[in-house]
């Protein structure tokens, strides 16, 4: 996207497409590609729910509710950054597509100095809570942020370890939401000295799904992420899935073969995942990582032929070729017979009429239909 200084009434607009439901982020892109401004956006979604065959009205964020937010956020004294808007931190704005809001609080520029995940086992062992606490420390007097997500255990440790040089906590949660509650000195510490980010507004409570849209947010604010104790079905393993297909380095600590915990962190290491064993380590992989950039020239796949209408009989073959399993474009349009560009347009209608999800990374799955109230 492009950075560019939004009026308020540009902001409140943007906000109000951001929350409104069933927009996610790859169809936020989407619609400001092709509409070209919020304002906009908005006016076409009834259209195109309809098209998609939304049975209920879909229910758009009031001018009055995302006003609020702002003012809400401000008094808490956050703020509300823009994916287009210039202090929109640069390693997400790269991302394919960026989180369209962010509610950040603290005085740390994520862009000031690289930064670098740790994540882990939240029942992680008494040499691991050291080793990831150690590392953050050596790191951060070594001019790296840490960037963690206030979990219990290895999270916890690597941010008591860089508090003092640099650490950011990314929550699923609204900000003013302290969770786990045991680490509300670790919050409020973290939001005098560091940074707070969160995708979520303010009373949010963090549910199941706001986990691994908080885990694309640790690695892609990070040039690398290292994971320390992980069990094969850890969380942090999504983490570093994601931090690998975002194009950021992937590193991870060894364990011993009959700690459960290590199981995870062994197999990242057998499928090339780097070795880690001191901070050093990781500096020498920090410091040959390519800086991720914006190719100015080049329109990213998921915003191709956004603007290319389909017919009802081209939307009904898409809509039957979806599972809840994911699936990814590409594959629809083989099998459809479609253009890239009525497939595309096709899943922004399905999207908004709660029929499919559209995730990062080119992939689309069904969804269940919203509850008609």
């Amino acid at each position: 996207m492009n950075r560019q200084e939004l009026t308020h009434a540009e902001r409140v607009d943007w906000l109000r497409l951001a929350r409104t439901p069933q927009v996610g982020p790859v169809t936020f892109a989407r619609l400001i590609a092709r509409y070209g401004n919020a304002a906009d956006a908005l006016e076409a979604l009834p259209d195109l729910a309809a098209k998609g065959g939304r049975i209920n009205a879909l229910k758009i964020v009031s001018r009055e509710h995302a006003e609020a937010e702002l003012a809400a956020t401000d008094d808490f004294g956050a703020r509300i950054l823009m994916a287009c808007e210039p202090d929109y931190p640069d390693l997400l704005a790269v991302l394919d597509p960026p989180p369209p809001v962010i509610s950040v609080q603290g005085r740390l520029d994520p862009d000031a100095a690289p930064c670098c995940a740790i994540v882990g086992s939240r029942n992680s062992s008494a040499i691991g809570i050291r080793f990831a606490r150690d590392v953050a420390r050596e790191l951060g007097q070594a001019g790296i942020t840490i960037v963690s997500g206030l979990a219990r255990g290895i999270d916890g440790a690597a941010h008591t370890g860089s508090l003092d040089t640099g650490t950011i906590a990314v929550l699923a949660s609204g900000l003013d939401h302290i969770y786990p509650p045991e680490h509300a000195d670790h919050h409020q510490a973290i939001a005098r000295q560091g940074l707070l980010v969160t995708e979520s507004p303010l009373g949010a409570v963090p549910t199941a799904r706001d986990f691994p849209r908080r885990n694309r947010l640790i690695s892609g604010l990070s040039l690398g992420t290292v994971v320390i104790e992980a069990a094969m079905r850890s969380g942090s393993l999504i983490t570093a899935r994601l931090a690998a297909e975002q194009g950021r380095e992937v590193m991870a600590t060894p364990g011993s073969p009959l700690d459960p915990r290590a199981k995870g962190t062994n197999k990242m290491i057998r499928d090339g995942a780097a070795l880690i064993e001191s901070a050093d380590d990781v500096l020498d992989i920090l410091r040959q990582a390519k800086r991720p950039v914006a190719a100015e020239s080049e329109t990213p796949d998921y915003l191709a032929d956004v603007s290319e209408e389909a017919d009802g009989a081209v939307r009904a073959r898409i809509a039957e070729l979806l599972s809840p399993s994911p699936v990814s474009i590409d594959e629809l349009v083989r099998q459809s017979g479609a253009s890239a560009g009525e497939v595309h347009s096709v899943l922004i209608e399905l999207e908004l009429a709660g029929r499919a999800s559209v995730l990062p990374g080119g992939l689309v799955q069904m969804a269940y239909q919203d509850d008609p109230d």
